[in-house]
């Protein structure tokens, strides 16, 4: 009889030892899929999702008074823009949180649009030397940051923020195909979003 119930707790421990074990492992390998998962995300980095291009003219001047301010000599140039701006969304900036006893990742905070790009295309017409106040390599730098600076602060009022606010849902249901792809479940029932916009993740869910 001693023999017996000794044979019973020995395979009574086992059991418990082996489950014990299996249930450390499941823990370390849904903790591995988690650091994984929020990395994978995270190095998409910038996610664009509209474009707009850009014609402006932006005049160019500077004045330069030498001997007590009774003589200047100026220099001008009429530029031309032609720039394509880049918008989208910044995902190092998303906040996620890994659940990993039931397997999900928790989108806590998803970023607004922001500018990622600008490329310039500058051409330069009427442009004019002063006496003593000639165009030089500086001067075409300082126009190149000047045109990508013009060009930044016409995209508010272009619409392109509104446009990729949008698109918002699109990144969000890349993420989620991400984390589905090991069997996980993308959670966003925390982030504020239009009922228009739940129903149509809803649909694709």
């Amino acid at each position: 009889m001693e023999a017996f119930l000794g044979l019973v707790i020995g395979i009574l421990v086992t059991m418990a030892l082996v489950t014990l074990v299996k249930h450390v492992k499941s823990k370390q390998v849904r903790h591995s899929q988690s650091i994984i998962l929020l990395d994978k995300i995270q190095k998409v980095c910038k996610f664009i999702t509209v474009e707009g291009d850009f014609a402006e003219i932006y005049h160019y001047e500077d004045v330069k008074e030498k001997f007590l301010k009774l003589i200047s000599s100026r220099k001008k140039a009429l530029v031309v823009i032609n720039a394509k701006a880049y918008v989208g969304f910044d995902f190092s900036k998303v906040k996620l949180r890994a659940d990993e006893n039931n397997k999900k990742i928790i989108l806590q905070e998803f970023p607004q649009p922001e500018v990622l790009s600008i490329e310039t295309n500058l051409n330069y017409y009427d442009k004019k030397d002063g006496m003593f106040n000639k165009f030089d390599a500086s001067d075409l730098t300082g126009l190149h940051n000047d045109a990508k600076q013009h060009i930044l602060e016409k995209v508010p009022e272009s619409g392109l923020f509104a446009i990729a606010q949008k698109e918002a849902l699109d990144a969000i249901l890349m993420m989620e195909t991400m984390v589905q792809t090991i069997g996980w479940k993308l959670d966003y029932s925390t982030l504020k979003i239009d009922k228009k916009d739940q129903a149509i993740i809803d649909k694709q869910s």
